[in-house]
């Protein structure tokens, strides 16, 4: 039986919109009730250095109320590490963070910047916090990750979400070797970053998968269609495409 695949729904968006105004509207925790109602597997949030996503008191609030596990996005740095520290969510993903960037670019060098990694990985570890690492589908990053022990990889598909052709099946080989690779050396392979209705299928449909984290997509289709909507119609895309 091919296992369940989960689905981190991210809800920065929501905070997005209700920064752009200031003020408390929309809430991003009625966006977490809403996830939980239409069969999302858990959170996932990014509490950026300059907050333009989710704040502080957002955090100390899905802490607080959310039965659903929190996935917390964070750059390597000692504030955020403190962060993690302090709240303990289910999971910590180390991505890659630049102060100019509209959303993430590409994946962690994780191979370059082991030395700074390494004792964060440990310190999150040894608090009970998951620790994951945003990677390009990479043998090298894969390599990386298996010498800072982390259990988790979550691949980047952003390139492969915004190419086509013979380009697009390239990079999703990549994506799924990467995947195989990963599980067999003992790491949960997880992959988020530019998915939607349309592309989803073929990176649900890679066995070796556990779990995808799409956010974006979800939020903008949600001012049509209505976020549980988007929800329940993404979930059942990724069911189809695991059989």
């Amino acid at each position: 039986m091919t296992p369940h695949l989960r689905l981190g729904v991210n809800i920065d968006h929501v905070a997005t919109i209700r920064n752009a105004r200031g003020g408390d509207h929309p809430d991003p925790w009625r966006a977490v009730q809403v996830v939980e109602a239409a069969g999302g597997d858990g959170i996932t949030v990014h509490l950026r250095e300059d907050r333009r996503h989710i704040r502080d008191g957002d955090l100390d609030t899905l802490m607080a109320n959310t039965t659903l596990p929190i996935n917390l996005e964070m750059a390597a740095t000692e504030e955020m590490l403190a962060i993690a520290l302090r709240h303990k969510p289910h999971a910590a993903c180390i991505v890659p963070e630049k102060r100019e960037e509209r959303t993430t670019e590409g994946g962690l060098d994780a191979a370059g910047l082991h030395n700074q990694l390494a004792p964060m990985v440990t310190r999150l570890t040894d608090a009970g916090i998951r620790v994951s690492l945003f990677i390009e589908p990479d043998a090298r990053q894969i390599d990386a990750a298996i010498q800072l022990r982390a259990p988790v990889v979550e691949l980047h598909t952003g390139r492969y979400a915004h190419c086509e052709g013979e380009e697009r099946a390239t990079e999703l080989r990549r994506i799924a070797d990467a995947a195989a690779l990963a599980a067999r050396n003992g790491i949960e392979p997880h992959a988020g970053h530019g998915l939607t209705f349309d592309n989803v299928g073929p990176i649900a449909a890679i066995p070796q998968i556990a779990e995808l984290n799409i956010g974006h997509f979800l939020i903008g289709e949600a001012i049509f269609i209505g976020l549980d909507a988007s929800i329940r119609e993404m979930r059942a895309r990724m069911d189809a495409a695991r059989g």
